[in-house]
């Protein structure tokens, strides 16, 4: 009955899935993350702005992007500009300046809305993982590998997995939720 541990694995994968899909949402001040998605084109490849420029964040309205090849700069703003992050970067031609506008209360209210539907889209992912869980363990009920016993207690012990991960991915949605509206 070791087998929870490969379920296990795929909950806590979503959750972290979740955390870093949310971090990708711009709240109203500086997050390097918020580049995490974005990639430029380096000499014909596609790759993150991380590995190509350091990133520094002077004050917590906006991030520094400072390329260590200058012949990027063009690329990364470009990257930026085409990006969903809605920022006009600022070139000065040796680095790209974003200023993070102060959120509008529609604004805000739309980002909780994303930040929910991503909370719901990681729940049904969880379930699904229930669900393919109790196959399973239907399965080797049918072909005789485990007792009926084994297959209730294999049921219940899913479930309450299931349920730890629902209440984690409520906590980091929350958490996020809160970030937003505080600002």
């Amino acid at each position: 009955m070791s087998d929870y541990k490969e379920f296990e694995g795929k909950m806590k994968k979503t959750c972290e899935a979740l955390t870093a899909q949310l971090a990708t949402i711009r709240a109203g001040r500086a997050n390097a993350a918020v580049l995490d998605q974005i990639q430029v084109d380096y000499y014909g490849v596609p790759t993150p702005i991380q590995q190509v420029a350091s990133i520094a964040s002077p004050d917590p309205r906006s991030l520094l992007i400072q390329p260590w090849d200058n012949k990027l700069l063009k690329g990364i703003e470009k990257a930026i500009l085409s990006s969903e992050l809605g920022i006009n970067p600022q070139n000065d031609g040796r680095s790209i300046r974003l200023v993070f506008p102060p959120l509008t209360e529609e604004r805000r209210r739309d980002l909780v809305k994303q930040t929910k539907k991503y909370g719901e889209e990681s729940k049904v992912a969880i379930r699904n993982i229930r669900r393919d869980a109790i196959e399973k363990f239907k399965k080797q009920q049918k072909a005789s590998e485990i007792t009926e016993d084994d297959y209730k207690i294999a049921e219940k012990d899913i479930q309450k997995l299931t349920d730890d991960f629902i209440k984690e991915i409520d906590k980091i949605s929350e958490k996020k939720e809160k970030e937003l509206t505080e600002i």
